[in-house]
């Protein structure tokens, strides 16, 4: 089987030749050594939006700019309920947000009319491009985006610390920007459901010790499920990025229509193992984010703790081991090559 047969296997439910691996694109190897590694068996998944947002109302601008050694950016947003603005500082693989939309309860009309001002358009263009471009290596991902209540936790909107101040003062006024949001997101589900690439993933990074059960379920679950059944009518797979303590939500997480489960960290780095998650979720088929912790931990060991992963998830069907966070610096090539050896001795063990 090709790298591209085994993972589309897997998400099927099916037991492929052997256990795939998969790095983000965003997160490879050196280019020494990913040809090297793309021979073992190494895949790559690249992340790809389809559809646009548009804001016809709003004046968006954004400012570079250095204080005190950092660069910046503000993005200014005029609305014709009040002006808003962010501060973020790209930093490599990721970015830095200093300073959220929500500033004070003031800001809550002028965040309302900016989300609902969103108009949702169909782009498909960079994902054709990809699937055509890619090799027998590469899987090509679509997103719906952050989950509406989530978007306002992480998607820029609050921020964690105000997030829950406002949810505990001023909680009605969140909804409201939770019920926009809500529409936006049903806006989106026909677009991604019927784009050219064959699964997608809805949201995640959904921290139970900040949501709780009770939003969980009130305010995840009915969009998961919304999600889920546009995604199945047209024949596609949905899943979630859920990379936190699952515990709380194992059970929730059990009645979704998901297809499968992607970046669930295994303990140490969170509170179920991979054979816990297996027996909660055996119609899941398990995309795990390789625990990061475990990355710091020599090669051999790295080994040993793969050919452990494998043998929780066996039969092995509906398994796939994935890279869905960065390294430590310089660790990249060693880390995946243990991987690949891990998955190599495994398969060389087991009874077929």
């Amino acid at each position: 089987m090709t790298v591209r047969e085994r993972i589309e296997a897997a998400l099927r439910h099916e037991r492929p030749d052997r256990i795939p691996f998969t790095v983000y694109a965003s997160k490879p190897p050196t280019p020494a050594a990913l040809p090297v590694l793309k021979a073992r068996g190494m895949g790559l998944v690249e992340r790809i939006g389809v559809y646009d947002l548009h804001f016809p109302n709003c004046a968006i601008s954004s400012t570079r700019y250095e204080e005190e050694g950092r660069r910046l950016v503000r993005t200014d947003i005029r609305t014709p309920c009040g002006d808003l603005h962010t501060i973020r500082e790209p930093a490599g693989f990721t970015t830095w947000t200093h300073k959220h939309l929500f500033t004070d309860e003031n800001d809550y009309k002028a965040i309302a009319f900016y989300l609902a001002d969103a108009v949702v358009t169909t782009n498909y263009a960079c994902a054709q491009q990809l699937l055509q471009e890619a090799d027998e290596n590469t899987v090509v991902r679509a997103s719906f985006g952050l989950e509406p209540l989530q978007h306002l936790v992480s998607g820029g909107v609050f921020g964690t610390m105000h997030f829950c101040m406002q949810w505990m003062d001023h909680r009605d006024e969140i909804l409201k920007l939770y019920e926009i949001m809500v529409e936006k997101r049903r806006l989106a589900y026909p677009i991604v459901a019927r784009s050219p690439v064959g699964h997608a993933n809805y949201g995640g990074n959904v921290v139970p010790e900040i949501v709780g059960l009770d939003a969980f379920r009130q305010y995840y679950v009915p969009n998961y499920q919304e999600a889920a059944e546009e995604m199945h009518r047209n024949g596609k797979l949905i899943g979630v990025h859920f990379d936190a303590n699952c515990r709380l939500f194992a059970d929730d997480i059990a009645r979704l229509d998901l297809d499968y489960v992607e970046a669930f960290t295994p303990a140490p780095d969170t509170d179920m193992t991979l054979r816990e998650a297996r027996e909660a979720w055996p119609d899941k088929v398990l995309w795990i984010n390789y625990p990061s912790s475990v990355h710091l931990r020599s090669e051999a060991e790295i080994e040993r703790i793969t050919v452990e992963l494998c043998q929780q998830a066996e039969p092995g069907d509906g398994f796939l081991i994935g890279i869905t966070e960065d390294l430590p610096a310089q660790r990249e090539d060693g880390n995946y090559r243990a991987i690949l050896d891990g998955i190599d001795r495994y398969e060389a063990g087991r009874v077929k």
